[in-house]
């Protein structure tokens, strides 16, 4: 089964930069006093870039979308197209571990935040995460 033209427009309007609830964990990230860069890839030769970098730090946050990224807690199945969508699913799992792993090794920690989770508890989380990381070797 293709995907439907009304589908392929409301898809093609979804937004994978800037979105409303990266820009309010920034806001509150900011307003923690934390300084950050955006959209950047934390390792040379990695095709993949952080929503927020904390290079100092070695602290990578990605705002993981719960439909693109099949949330545990809310990811739903399409029926249309359902073989393709899984596939496209599950490769955004695999990749989003291949990530978490690649920056382990190189010494960073990714952060993971659900779309659906409450920013401030998300921005709360980080900051600890940050500040226990540039209060410890990391980057030293």
């Amino acid at each position: 089964m293709e995907t439907t033209p009304e589908t392929r427009a409301r898809m093609r309007l979804q937004k994978s930069r800037n979105t409303e609830v990266e820009m309010t964990l920034r806001r509150a990230l900011h307003a923690a006093g934390l300084r950050y860069r955006v959209h950047r890839k934390p390792l040379k030769g990695v095709r993949r870039e952080a929503d927020v970098l904390f290079g100092p730090a070695k602290v990578a946050v990605f705002v993981d979308g719960c439909f693109w990224h099949g949330c545990p807690e809310h990811a739903t199945w399409p029926k249309s197209n359902a073989e393709f969508w899984r596939t496209k699913i599950e490769g955004n799992r695999r990749r989003d571990r291949d990530t978490d792993e690649r920056l382990a090794s190189a010494g960073w920690l990714s952060v993971r935040v659900w779309e659906h989770e409450d920013p401030a508890v998300a921005a709360a989380r980080v900051l600890a995460v940050v500040t226990t990381r540039r209060a410890g070797t990391v980057g030293a």
